[in-house]
């Protein structure tokens, strides 16, 4: 009885310990995959797009994009 209970904690903690490991490792790969959007990814997409953007612009997409996710 004890030892039942025993093995179902130890199975439990290291299923936890393994779960976090294995997401965490996805996370990452997808992260390296798709990284997230920063202020030089907004200035570079609208300079292609034929503006010059000012500072207080691309701070305003950024907002938008915050807001909306």
């Amino acid at each position: 009885m004890l030892m039942e209970i025993l093995l179902i904690l130890i199975g439990l903690v290291i299923g936890a310990i393994l779960g976090f490991f294995i997401a965490r490792t996805v996370m990452m790969r997808y992260f390296k995959k798709n990284p997230p959007i920063n202020e030089k990814m907004i200035e570079v997409m609208m300079t292609q797009m034929g503006r010059k953007p000012s500072q207080k612009q691309v701070k305003q997409v950024m907002q938008q994009m915050m807001r909306h996710q």
